[in-house]
């Protein structure tokens, strides 16, 4: 069994990306495991002189290392990543969490190039191993679609799976 960690970059309860890894969480093909990380929001601002991390921050770094591949999905602002993810991100920054780790790259939108390569940017920096044939762009944008009815796009489900099939293949 294949353990994904599912990171969304957005704190918004309607988040298009959050909904997008719901539903690859519930078309998993058989012998992967989408589990959705939810604690994003609260972390608390990185902050270099803190010598502990704060108990979410571990628990956040426990459950990337127990994973065997990341996925995250984030939107852009203002031509890059949000603030959430950023902090997130940050606090991982020197430690093992990443290194090596297949990450998958899910955007939402085909205009949210910044933001996509920003974070590109930033986990390779971090020594993950960006799996291209896993990382996609959904034409979401402007599509108005509930999470019903991106799980039952067939297409949209198709993607979703065979970047979990492209990750599984890269481990």
């Amino acid at each position: 069994m294949m353990r994904v960690l599912a990171i969304s970059g957005s704190l918004r309860a309607a988040s298009i990306n959050s909904m997008l890894l719901r539903v690859m969480a519930d078309v998993a093909p058989p012998g992967i495991e989408v589990r959705l990380y939810d604690g994003l929001g609260q972390l608390p601002l990185f902050n270099p002189d803190v010598a502990e991390p704060p108990a979410v921050v571990a628990a956040l770094r426990e459950a990337l290392l127990a994973a065997d591949a990341v996925v995250i999905a984030s939107p852009e602002y203002a031509h890059g990543v949000t603030g959430a993810i950023k902090n997130g991100l940050d606090w991982m920054v020197g430690n093992e969490s990443f290194i090596n780790k297949p990450v998958a790259l899910l955007n939402a939108s085909p205009r949210a190039t910044h933001a996509y390569a920003s974070l590109r940017e930033t986990i390779s920096v971090m020594s993950a191993r960006v799996v291209e044939a896993a990382s996609i762009t959904l034409p979401l944008l402007g599509a108005n679609l509930s999470e019903e009815a991106m799980r039952a796009d067939p297409q949209i489900c198709g993607m979703l799976r065979a970047a979990l099939l492209a990750l599984k293949a890269d481990q």
